[in-house]
């Protein structure tokens, strides 16, 4: 996988396993939110020289026991 450095990218490759429609209001929201975060990021990021590309493939797995956490479902 190529590293992602544009904040749509980002965004939808994030967003895409969740298979959410793209044309509620609260997709719209959460997406505006997570572009603000991103851009502001990449910008502190820029001013301070430090990389802003995002390479997933080097992503750690998270398990998560959700059975400790109180999801007995």
């Amino acid at each position: 996988m190529n590293k992602l450095d544009r904040p749509r990218e980002i965004i939808e490759y994030c967003l895409k396993p969740l298979t959410l429609s793209t044309t509620t209001e609260e997709y719209k929201e959460v997406y505006r939110r997570l572009e603000h975060v991103i851009k502001t990021l990449q910008i502190v990021a820029a001013r301070d020289k430090k990389p802003v590309a995002i390479d997933f493939s080097n992503m750690r797995t998270i398990n998560i026991n959700e059975v400790a956490h109180g999801d007995d479902a």
